[in-house]
């Protein structure tokens, strides 16, 4: 499934390096990074089944979906990258879809080799993203289907 345009013009026009696709999978891999809680139990000595399996929802640091998005996100070109900085800051309501060119502009000066972790740092960073998509035109509801 695609992450669909909900412009009439097939969007030829987007101003994204990169695509609606790769920034839905971020999403969906970070709201999943943010329903974690904090962990209550550091090294959990029993059987994880006797706990009902309770530490896959705490935040440990070795958390697969952090690796699997900061390997995600540092295999995205600069452009790339600077497009997920650029609409998360759209999505934080600081800006507008107009303010698109000065909002990338200034991420473009603000860019360096730690993407992923700014990203990874920003709490509700899904939300951000989903919502930078959003004031471009885009939606990621079929994508999200059956992967939420």
């Amino acid at each position: 499934m695609q992450a669909k345009s909900t412009q009439d013009d097939g969007n030829d026009d987007s101003p994204l390096t990169i695509s609606p696709e790769k920034v839905c999978f971020i999403i969906v891999k970070a709201k999943e990074f943010d329903a974690k809680d904090e962990v209550t139990e550091p090294d959990p000595a029993s059987n994880p089944s006797d706990d009902d399996d309770i530490e896959v929802l705490e935040d440990h640091g070795d958390d697969p979906v952090v690796e699997e998005l900061t390997g995600f996100i540092d295999a995205l070109s600069e452009d790339e990258q600077i497009d997920l900085v650029t609409l998360a800051w759209l999505g934080r309501d600081d800006y507008d879809a107009s303010d698109w060119d000065s909002v990338r502009e200034e991420a473009t000066q603000a860019h360096n080799a730690r993407t992923a972790s700014y990203l990874l740092g920003m709490p509700l960073l899904g939300d951000f993203l989903e919502e930078g998509l959003s004031l471009l035109g885009y939606s990621c509801g079929e994508f999200e289907e059956g992967r939420l």
